[in-house]
């Protein structure tokens, strides 16, 4: 079978095209798949997604590149071998691809520029773009720098170049990377900047990009992972993050650009508040325990047994409660509290008295539907089945019997 003739590799821009099909074949999908004498369909490969849209009266879902030819799996009525057919490339997804792989091969360069630090790999996804980049000591000013540079590059608009060489020409010329594949390469020249080996899809000028914006960067398996968006990305990021904060300044009733440092304000006032109400939480769980000992249940060998449930009670609650009842001499605490449709439990006991809390624990929760675990002295856990919250402590008590 002859080689597709690849049309985008020599215009990025064409959407439409006319072409024979030369082979048809079915998937294990269902769909079929259609191979044409030449195509403007951009195939998967390269970290780029491969294009969408129409062969006549089918739709394009997917294209593949097979080495020499590119199957276009299509969604309608199949055609016939031979026949001549009109294709159409959708343009949004294919402007969107532009921006992002000529994007890439700008913030790439950038960092090799400023930091010597390559690429390793590239990948286009749904909403945002990845590369992991060989940058040892990054910060957020060192990528704040290479965003920059990118940008300038951009704004410049400067001409982007395609070039066919040779093996024996290439192994001459300033690439930024190795080529992928042997024989004769197809070059991006990025004028005044970079040089590359791709065969994906590019913008005719840098301008076309935009703009680049990063929205986050890790370490990663030894590299700097760096999540970012170009194009009509990064202005659909850019009205979700504005949109974002002032919604947040609303909140606060005060303008976007205030509202970090009032929000910052108002945690550590929260953070102080929080260790105020832990405090007298802590003195009213005193006198509150010493409430329940005043009605608890005295065993024969004289051990005190508290059983108490509560509504919407938090774990950190219920265990100063735990506390505050263990303190004493000859006490068994078993509380509870429900909230919607869960449950938890704390089961403490005092250093004197018998029982292994943390079996009794794995009892009731058994009984729960949950789980949890401890010490013998005390031992936290929660569960689904709200209805019986009684029966488990009612059990848990009857366990201490002595």
């Amino acid at each position: 079978m002859p080689a597709t003739e690849r049309l985008y590799y020599s215009d990025s821009h064409l959407i439409e095209f006319d072409a024979r099909v030369v082979d048809i074949t079915e998937r294990v999908s269902g769909w079929t798949a259609v191979t044409l004498d030449r195509t403007a369909f951009y195939p998967t490969g390269g970290g780029q997604p491969s294009d969408t849209g129409s062969l006549d009266g089918a739709r394009v879902v997917e294209c593949t590149d097979e080495g020499a030819t590119i199957l276009h799996v299509i969604l309608g009525p199949t055609p016939k071998i031979g026949a001549q057919i009109k294709g159409r490339v959708d343009w949004p997804r294919r402007l969107d691809h532009i921006q992002q792989h000529t994007g890439q091969h700008i913030l790439s360069q950038a960092f090799v520029t400023l930091f010597d630090a390559p690429t390793r790999s590239f990948r286009v996804m749904d909403q945002v773009c990845e590369i992991d980049v060989d940058l040892l000591t990054p910060t957020t000013e060192r990528i704040e720098r290479a965003v920059e540079l990118a940008n300038n590059v951009i704004w410049e608009d400067r001409p982007l170049n395609i070039k066919e060489v040779s093996a024996e020409e290439a192994a001459q010329l300033p690439l930024r990377k190795d080529p992928a594949r042997e024989g004769s390469l197809r070059l991006i020249e990025i004028e005044g900047f970079d040089l590359t080996p791709c065969g994906g899809t590019h913008a005719l000028h840098t301008g076309e990009v935009g703009l680049i914006a990063v929205r986050s960067w890790e370490r990663a398996k030894g590299l700097t992972r760096i999540e970012w968006v170009a194009g009509r990305r990064a202005l659909e990021d850019y009205r979700r993050a504005n949109t974002t904060a002032r919604n947040i300044a609303a909140v606060f009733s005060t303008a976007r650009d205030d509202a970090p440092q009032l929000a910052a304000r108002m945690l550590e006032e929260n953070k102080q508040l929080h260790h105020r109400v832990r405090a007298l939480e802590e003195i009213a769980s005193r006198m509150e325990a010493a409430e329940l000992l005043a009605e608890a249940q005295t065993t024969a060998a004289g051990l005190r047994v508290v059983m108490k449930t509560f509504d919407n009670r938090d774990a950190e609650s219920l265990k100063q409660l735990a506390q505050a009842l263990s303190v004493q001499t000859g006490v068994v605490a078993l509380l509870g509290s429900t909230e919607k449709d869960a449950l938890r439990l704390v089961f403490a006991r005092s250093s004197d008295a018998p029982g292994d809390m943390n079996a009794l624990m794995r009892d009731a929760c058994a009984m729960i539907e949950g789980r949890g675990g401890g010490k013998p002295e005390m031992a936290q856990g929660g569960g689904k089945n709200v209805e019986r919250l009684d029966e488990a402590i009612e059990s848990a008590a009857k366990a201490l019997s002595i």
